[in-house]
């Protein structure tokens, strides 16, 4: 803990963002995999057990993003969006087996054009 402390806020505030984000991934569609034939309660009380990680990780980096690092509420979210796909990405592809799909490099594009927005200077 006291290496993650040394970093920069910003990268921080990402590092958390982006273990976070892998919970959240696991916990919103590793159901489908691995509790496929499982009633979907069980599968619901197994993703909330996982997303409590999630929370653990996402609710200091908010905080350290908003308070101490200096990104507006917005710029947390977009931050946050471009590492939900990059991480849904690879997921789906290595975990689930999901082809590749060109859609998801136009889904960057548009996410690069979000980024410039919203920390554009205003």
């Amino acid at each position: 803990m006291q290496t993650l402390r040394a970093m920069p806020l910003s990268l921080q505030t990402v590092l958390l963002l982006l273990g976070g984000n892998v919970f959240m991934t696991f916990a919103w569609y590793g159901h489908l995999k691995n509790l496929a034939t499982a009633p979907w309660y069980v599968a619901a009380l197994v993703s909330w057990g996982v997303a409590f990680f999630e929370y653990v990780l996402q609710v200091p980096a908010n905080r350290i993003g908003f308070q101490q690092a200096g990104f507006s509420v917005g710029q947390l979210k977009i931050v946050q969006e471009v590492i939900t796909l990059t991480v849904f990405v690879p997921f789906a592809m290595i975990y689930l087996k999901e082809p590749f799909k060109a859609d998801y490099l136009w889904a960057a594009c548009c996410m690069v054009g979000a980024v410039y927005f919203i920390f554009r200077a205003a």
